[in-house]
């Protein structure tokens, strides 16, 4: 899975997810640090990206639309620091490298993933 790590998250992640198979790309190492979330998002879209982030901004769906993306992915873990933010992403990888996150919304806290997906509304 292509995915890219907000400016908010520590580089040091990277292996973690690398060592799953995953090509991951960074917010500062694209040039895009300090930009607002708008030019995030659309950099994501634009890049084929999947975006993983501790901005609670992109967990409202009707501003940031998952259905138009690769996924988002917002991390809340129990403090925000490395080895917490380590662990809650660690705990969700195995569903992460079996479940599609492509135009969904996953809240991964320690020991659960909330998901929203735009295409089950309705059913």
């Amino acid at each position: 899975m292509k995915l890219k790590l907000d400016e908010n998250l520590d580089r040091r992640l990277v292996p973690l997810l690398e060592a799953e198979g995953h090509d991951v790309d960074t917010v500062p190492a694209e040039g895009l640090s300090g930009l607002d979330d708008d030019a995030i998002y659309t950099a994501c879209q634009v890049a084929g990206r999947a975006l993983i982030t501790l901005d609670l901004d992109f967990s409202n769906p009707f501003r940031f639309p998952p259905g138009d993306t690769e996924g988002i992915l917002v991390v809340r873990p129990p403090r925000p620091v490395l080895p917490a933010i380590h662990s809650t992403l660690a705990s969700i990888l195995p569903q992460l490298n079996t479940q599609p996150l492509k135009g969904s919304l996953w809240i991964a806290e320690p020991g659960r993933i909330r998901i929203y997906d735009p295409h089950d509304e309705g059913t």
